[in-house]
C-alpha cells in the first residue's frame, strides 16, 4: 500500500497492476486532502489507512485504475461507495460533480512519464 501525496508514475501503477489483479489498481481518493492510497487488495484496507491518518469517511471514495487504458483509465466502482446517507446507493459514484473532482485529482497525481 502506498500513499500518494505528490505524484506517481503511470509506469509504477502499471507494475502494481500486474502484481495483484493483472491490469487494475485499487485506489481510495480523499477528495478533501487531494491524496490517494494505491496498491492494496481491498478498497477497505486503503480506506482504513486514510481514516487512521486523519481523513474523514465522507471524503473517501473507491475507484479502480487501469494503467494500460487511455479511454477507461478510471472506473468508479467500489463497495465502500455505497453510502445511503450521502444519497449514493450503488458501488458507483452517482454524483457527476464528485466524479469530475476525483478525475481531476487522479490526473494531477498520476504522471505519464
Amino acid at each position: 500500500m502506498k500513499l500518494v501525496e505528490d505524484s506517481i508514475s503511470i509506469d509504477e501503477l502499471r507494475k502494481m497492476s500486474m502484481r495483484i489483479f493483472g491490469g487494475l489498481v485499487k485506489v481510495v481518493v480523499d477528495v478533501e486532502k487531494e491524496v490517494m492510497v494505491v496498491d492494496a487488495e481491498m478498497h477497505a484496507d486503503e480506506e482504513k489507512y486514510l481514516l487512521d491518518n486523519g481523513s474523514k469517511q465522507d471524503d473517501l471514495w473507491g475507484i479502480n485504475l487501469y494503467p494500460d487504458l487511455k479511454e477507461d483509465f478510471i472506473e468508479f466502482d467500489s463497495m465502500i461507495n455505497i453510502r445511503p446517507r450521502l444519497n449514493n446507493l450503488s458501488r458507483g459514484i452517482e454524483d457527476e460533480n464528485l466524479r469530475k473532482r476525483i478525475t481531476v485529482i487522479v490526473h494531477k497525481l498520476v504522471k505519464n512519464e
